[in-house]
């Protein structure tokens, strides 16, 4: 199993020795210990550890609170408070960076050990968790080939779904549901992004929560749509009533 990777920023030299020799024991894989804050985010860039012990008080004019801020700005990666200073606003600001654990100096192994092992197991699910989201949720994806397709998300896969068979789409809250005949797609989105990868000339938003394809409208009795199918009533909100008409083709 792969050892995890761990760097330790602390000014105290001897305590980042005794750290390190804990962490080595525990079975983890200390790639460097540094004590200025400057030069973290370089030591990270070039090391990738898989996790950080922080010391909140450095050397240097940066705090391990800005180093930390620095570092989510260009990387993800778990970060473990240290400190000697457990006072309310040193909590309070250590929060607002949403660390992964908080250590008290001086520690106990089995505090470090725990503590280590959750942020660890922690981040690992929140980046799987990302990735799943970025590949199922990240809106709808437009096929690039321009066959009139989409893919939705449908039971751990992407599923190709013709414009075509899009009855309606309603917004419902984060989530969006988009209508065919045989099935119904929940995916995480706004309707503003889910026109946008739309054919504009085959769908109009007709409300805040609707989107109609255009040629799947039966007829309209005002302030009504009635789909296609299964006659569904839509109503048509007073500010989209003129991109409808502007679509329809009147005679």
């Amino acid at each position: 199993m792969k050892r995890a990777k761990i760097l330790i920023v602390e000014d105290e030299s001897i305590v980042a020795k005794d750290i390190q020799v804990t962490l080595e024991k525990l079975g983890y894989d200390v790639v460097g210990t540094i004590a200025e804050g400057e030069k973290v985010l370089d030591i990270v860039k070039d090391k990738t550890p898989d996790l950080i012990l922080m010391d909140i008080m450095l050397k240097g004019k940066m705090t391990g609170i800005d180093v930390s801020i620095q570092i989510h700005k260009e990387i993800s990666v778990p970060i473990i408070y240290m400190t000697a200073y457990a006072d309310k606003d040193t909590l309070s600001k250590a929060k607002m960076t949403q660390p992964h654990g908080y250590i008290i100096k001086p520690y106990k192994e089995v505090d470090l050990r725990t503590t280590v092992e959750i942020a660890l197991y922690k981040h690992k699910k929140e980046e799987k968790i990302k990735k799943e989201r970025d590949l199922y949720y990240s809106i709808i994806k437009a096929d690039k080939d321009s066959d009139g397709s989409i893919f939705v998300k449908s039971k751990y896969q992407l599923v190709k779904v013709k414009t075509q068979e899009i009855y309606f789409i309603e917004a419902l809250k984060d989530y969006v549901r988009i209508n065919t005949i045989d099935h119904r797609y929940i995916i995480h989105s706004t309707m503003k992004s889910i026109k946008e990868k739309l054919p504009a000339a085959d769908f109009a938003r007709v409300h805040r929560s609707f989107i109609v394809r255009l040629d799947k409208i039966s007829a309209i009795e005002f302030p009504n749509i009635i789909i296609e199918h299964d006659m569904k009533h839509i109503p048509i909100g007073s500010s989209y009533k003129n991109e409808l008409m502007n679509k329809l083709k009147l005679v």
